[in-house]
């Protein structure tokens, strides 16, 4: 079982950034693929970001490369999303998932790996971007 904790959402000005915050417990955080997901109002949730177990495959959504930055410390059970240069269209709350398995690097060259089922779900913390 894993349970996850967003944190560091907030309001923010067009072109700021924010860093929000994963954290999570179990001693085998190591062992979980890890991704951020997004859901703004009375739209359905998407996939924003991916990370491999080991950090070393990422993967994201077109309409934050470049601009958003996943990562992750295993020795701190935490999972990071670097939000910079944001937009109003960036309003949502963010959560965090978990996935007790490890998909190849292939899933993330592919972007198959936005499509993978996540079997852990933080409560999710809210990021609004005014212009």
């Amino acid at each position: 079982q894993m349970q996850l904790v967003e944190s560091g959402g907030g309001l923010v000005q067009a072109g700021g950034s924010l860093r929000l915050s994963c954290a999570a417990s179990g001693r085998t955080f190591s062992t979980y693929a890890m991704a951020w997901f997004r859901q703004a109002p009375e739209k359905e949730r998407e996939f924003v970001a991916a990370i491999s177990t080991t950090g070393r495959s990422t993967y994201y959504v077109d309409s934050v490369k470049g601009r958003f930055t996943i990562s992750r410390d295993n020795a701190k059970n935490t999972v990071y999303l670097q939000m910079n240069s944001l937009k109003p269209e960036d309003t949502a709350v963010y959560y965090c998932a978990g996935s007790n398995g490890a998909p190849s690097g292939s899933y993330y060259r592919t972007g198959t790996i936005r499509n993978h089922k996540y079997d852990y779900w933080g409560q999710g913390t809210q990021v609004t971007v005014s212009s």
